[in-house]
């Protein structure tokens, strides 16, 4: 089968390849998916640049933990009724030599889950890590129903989907920041009440004024590194700040103000979801996709052979949306 592989970190065109490798066979417990679609995120970008670590965890890695697809071959102890079965998975690159970018992959059984009809691949090759970072951020620790919420970088691929779900979960308001005329169009229909854009506008004093003073019940953050006096600035008196990303591995986090505040810190990330927690947000996106609650911002599409374009859009920001590579 044809995979993408790289065996060293580094700039994307200069370690990425495509070639020719074993196809698996599942195991017990474990099903091969035909892969149509592999989604492409900031940590398989950083992973692969060496942003994190120089020493890559296996000797080859074929990178991306989101896919869809349809399981073709299931092994001991998995009904023979699942060949056939359209799904998307999740974590596929965790842990793991083989990932997503590539003509198949095989998963233990529970991480190929059901993709609702009427959604398509490339949707589902966008749900593993933001829509279930996305879901976890705003119902973890009680929800935010009938609370005010800061999502952070509406328009980003787990922005964009915090907001719906959030929205879908009753939030009473819902603010969000972007920087440009477009992204904000792209919050707004998503169902921000407030768009803020950073670059031209201040953000502390605008949630203030639309939250009457006293601030927001929640933030969602992307970058705590950057926000963090920010959040701290808006957040209500025993508020959640929820982190789920950061472009600084070190923080230096006030003290005194978190304490007046009562301010409660939550940090996770998705790929370490307690099993409790998976299942939850596993059942309730799978809830709002037989619904039609999700909208799925897919801003390109690019065949696997040009895979190192792919990561480079991630990489550099290009695109207002999730980036997906097609799988032929």
């Amino acid at each position: 089968m044809k995979a993408a592989i790289y065996d060293r970190v580094g700039p994307a065109r200069e370690v990425l390849r495509v070639v020719d490798v074993a196809t698996p066979t599942p195991g017990p417990n474990e099903v091969r998916v035909k892969l149509a679609w592999s989604g492409v995120n900031p940590s398989d970008v950083k992973t692969r640049a060496g942003s994190r670590t120089k020493v890559l965890a296996f000797p080859q890695i074929t990178p991306h933990s989101d896919g869809a697809g349809t399981i073709d071959a299931v092994g001991a102890n998995v009904p023979a009724s699942r060949v056939g079965e359209r799904v998307w998975v999740w974590n596929a690159a965790w842990g793991r030599a083989f990932g997503t970018a590539a003509e198949y992959v095989v998963l233990p059984t529970n991480q190929a889950v059901t993709l609702p009809e009427g959604v398509s691949g490339e949707a589902g090759a966008c749900l593993g890590i933001p829509a279930l970072t996305a879901w976890h951020a705003v119902n973890v620790d009680g929800g935010i129903a009938g609370k005010t919420v800061l999502i952070a970088g509406g328009a980003g691929a787990v922005g964009h989907y915090a907001i719906q779900i959030a929205s879908h979960l009753g939030a009473k308001k819902i603010l969000t920041t972007v920087s440009s005329d477009a992204k904000a169009k792209l919050a707004t229909a998503a169902g921000a009440h407030c768009v803020i854009n950073y670059k031209n506008e201040d953000v502390a004093a605008r949630v203030l004024a639309e939250t009457e003073g006293q601030g927001v019940d929640r933030v969602i953050e992307v970058d705590f590194g950057t926000n963090v006096a920010l959040d701290q600035q808006v957040i209500k008196r025993d508020g959640d700040i929820v982190v789920y990303g950061s472009n600084a591995l070190e923080i230096a986090l006030p003290f005194v103000p978190s304490l007046v505040k009562n301010i409660r810190y939550r940090f996770f990330i998705v790929y370490n979801l307690n099993d409790t927690d998976r299942a939850q947000g596993l059942n309730g996106i799978t809830s709002m996709l037989k619904a039609n609650r999700l909208t799925h911002n897919v801003a390109e599409r690019v065949p696997l052979d040009r895979i190192a374009e792919a990561h480079e859009l991630v990489e550099q920001g290009k695109v207002i949306g999730n980036v997906v590579v097609e799988i032929k």
